[in-house]
C-alpha cells in the first residue's frame, strides 16, 4: 500500500488510536514492507527489537515478524501480551533444527518459494549431534525456536557469533543452524565448528558472480554483506556485518554508494538515515516471503483481534532465557 494514500491514512489513524487504548507497541523487522516500518514505534533486528520492548510499559507487544522473533518477545517479556501480524510467518531456517527430530522432511516449507526444498539427515536432531559430540557447547543462532535455545549452552547473533565462540572454554564448538554463519565465525577463530547445514533460503541464493556483476554496474561502490550469505561472498564484500551493523557502517562511512547483501527490507532504513547516498541491491531477488506477508491490514487485525498471541511455557522460557543471558553477559 502506498504510504500517504487516503487508504494508508485511514488504517494509520485506526492503529494509532488501537494502540493507545490497548496500551500497545509495534515492533517492525528491518526486513517488513517499508508501509508496516512507517507506522512501527520501533524499528530494528529480531533481539534488539525484544530487548528494547522488555525495558516498556506497554502491556501489548506487536511484533510485526516471524515466529521466532514473536517468541523471544515472549522470553524476555513473560508479562506482557505478545502477537504476531501474521499466525503463518514462519523462518524455514530456524525450522531447519529441531530438539527431537525434523518437523519437515524432504518438503518444501512454506512461504519459502517454490524452488526451495530442505531434506534433512533422517531422525537427525539437535539432541542427537549434542550425544554424537558429548560435552561439546552448542551456540545457537538467535534464529532459532524457543525450544532450540532452552536446550543451548548460549545464543549469539549474527553480530557477535565470534565474540560468543571464542568465549567458551572448548576447542570444539557446535553451531546451529545457519552453516554460513558458522563458516564465518569458524574463519576467525581457532577453534573447531561443528556446523549445522541449515541456510537462509533468502542470503544462501547470493553468489560470487552476483558480486561481480554488482561491481560492474556500480564501480566504486562498497559492498556490505550479512553473514547469512556464502564464504565465497563474503570474502569478495568490503564488509560484512548484520543489519543494524549496516545501518550504524553505512550512516558513518565517507563512501556515497553502498552495493547491500541483505533482504530487500532494509532499504527503507537505509535510504531513510541516509537520502544523500545511492544503494543498490546485490541481488533483486533477496526477498523473504514470510516477512512480506505482514501489511498495514495484518497490523490492524492484529490490534482489533490479539488473535495471534505468542506464549512460551515456563519450562521452555526460563533455560531459553539463561542462554540469552549468557550471551548478553559476554557482550
Amino acid at each position: 500500500m502506498k504510504i500517504g494514500s487516503d487508504e494508508f491514512n485511514e488504517i494509520a489513524t485506526k492503529i494509532a488510536r488501537l494502540k493507545k487504548d490497548k496500551n500497545a507497541v509495534i515492533l517492525a523487522h528491518n526486513y517488513q514492507r517499508d508501509e508496516v516500518q512507517y507506522i512501527a514505534d520501533l524499528t530494528g533486528d529480531s533481539l534488539e527489537l525484544s530487548r528494547a520492548a522488555a525495558e516498556t510499559d506497554y502491556d501489548v507487544i506487536i511484533f510485526a515478524g516471524v515466529h521466532f522473533m514473536a517468541e523471544s518477545a515472549s522470553i524476555l517479556s513473560p508479562d506482557k501480551t505478545v502477537v504476531l501480524t501474521e499466525s503463518e510467518a514462519g523462518c524455514p531456517m530456524a525450522e531447519m533444527v529441531t530438539v527431537e527430530g525434523p518437523r519437515f522432511y524432504g518438503t518444501h516449507f512454506p512461504g519459502a518459494g517454490r524452488e526451495f526444498c530442505y531434506t534433512y539427515p533422517e531422525e537427525f536432531s539437535l539432541r542427537d549431534i549434542k550425544a554424537k559430540y558429548p560435552g561439546v557447547p552448542v551456540v545457537s543462532y538467535v534464529n532459532t525456536t524457543a525450544a532450540v535455545k532452552a536446550e543451548s549452552d548460549v545464543c549469539c547473533t549474527s553480530a557477535n557469533v565470534v565474540k560468543v565462540v571464542n568465549s567458551l572454554d572448548s576447542k570444539r564448538v557446535i553451531c546451529v543452524p545457519d552453516k554460513n554463519l558458522a563458516a564465518w565465525a569458524a574463519k576467525h577463530t581457532d577453534k573447531e565448528i561443528i556446523s549445522w547445514d541449515g541456510f537462509c533460503n533468502v542470503h544462501d541464493r547470493v553468489s560470487a558472480e552476483d558480486v561481480r556483476k554488482a561491481r560492474e554496474a556500480h564501480p566504486g561502490a562498497l559492498v556490505v554483506a550479512h553473514p547469512e550469505c556464502p564464504m565465497d561472498v563474503l570474502e569478495l564484500s568490503d564488509h560484512v556485518t548484520s543489519t543494524s551493523g549496516m545501518l550504524r557502517f553505512c550512516k558513518s562511512s565517507d563512501a556515497r554508494e553502498f552495493i547491500i547483501g541483505t533482504e530487500l527490507g532494509l532499504m527503507y532504513r537505509l535510504k531513510k538515515d541516509n537520502p544523500d547516498k545511492l544503494f543498490h541491491a546485490l541481488n533483486p531477488t533477496m526477498l523473504c516471503p514470510n516477512m512480506k506477508k505482514t501489511t498495514i491490514k495484518s497490523v490492524l487485525r492484529a490490534l482489533e483481534d490479539l488473535d495471534c498471541v505468542i506464549k512460551v511455557p515456563e519450562e521452555i522460557r526460563v533455560p531459553a532465557k539463561r542462554a540469552l543471558d549468557r550471551m548478553l553477559e559476554i557482550g
